[in-house]
């Protein structure tokens, strides 16, 4: 397995406020007049990450794979790139488990979360890089993975073809009050969640209301798997399960 170095490039962070005339909407005498402000934001980035190649990618030139981006935990933050291998996915590949994706496992700065911005400039230097089939794009985490999961996933719909969400929770407003474009690509993703009944890090209602909110959406098949006996390891269960990739793998966006 390699690891791997993105560079997220751009200008550096501007502020700025522009001063405007009165508008139309502006009434004379009145105390409350519109402006505009202007917020340019980027950054440059490093980015650490895990990278698994399945067996046959070498041998197979012509053939495009589906890509699995793996979300860490809390506990696995920092620039100790090999931490992101202790669960998940980069587990099972390490312990010599094939798994049939490219598999890409980030690691999240100590003291920072999830960024969508990175996690798409990520995907879209791997997406050039190497043979991915950009229909089969899967996503999945754990915990602060889990909310990074649901943020992500339900954010850009579109971009991915199914979602595990693990003991995560996310902000029903974001399905909710979606535009209408964006509702259809959450009612056709695969999305199928997992949680402890027994969690006491990560309550199971996080879980269940965003199902919920799905359900109310109009989703037609989300999932909603529970361990009744577990705590908030819901993981080890979860990714030593050969249905849940076969699961990702039935789930294809339109080209």
């Amino acid at each position: 397995m390699k690891i791997k170095t993105s560079v997220l490039t751009a200008a550096m962070a501007a502020f700025t406020l522009i001063p405007m005339h009165a508008r139309s909407a502006d009434k004379p005498g009145q105390p409350v007049v519109a402006r505009e402000f202007t917020f340019k934001k980027s950054q440059q980035t490093k980015v650490n990450y895990l990278l698994y190649l399945p067996k046959g990618y070498e041998q197979t030139a012509a053939k495009s794979w589906p890509l699995m981006l793996f979300l860490h935990g809390a506990g696995e933050r920092g620039n100790e790139i090999w931490k992101v291998a202790v669960h998940g996915p980069p587990k099972q590949a390490t312990n010599g488990v094939d798994l049939p994706f490219i598999l890409v496992a980030p690691q999240c700065p100590e003291g920072q979360q999830w960024s969508n911005e990175i996690l798409l400039g990520l995907l879209d230097e791997v997406c050039a890089k190497y043979k991915v089939d950009q229909t089969r794009l899967y996503l999945t985490g754990l915990s602060m993975g889990g909310y990074g999961t649901w943020n992500l996933g339900l954010s850009y719909p579109a971009k991915f073809a199914a979602i595990a969400p693990i003991c995560g929770g996310g902000e029903m407003i974001t399905v909710l009050l979606s535009g209408t474009d964006k509702q259809q690509a959450i009612k056709s993703l695969g999305v199928w969640a997992f949680h402890g009944a027994k969690d006491n890090v990560v309550p199971l209602s996080e879980s269940e209301r965003m199902v919920e909110a799905l359900k109310r959406a109009g989703h037609p098949s989300v999932k909603l798997t529970v361990y009744p006996e577990a705590n908030h390891d819901s993981w080890t269960e979860t990714y030593k399960n050969p249905e849940l990739y076969q699961w990702f793998l039935g789930h294809q966006r339109k080209p």
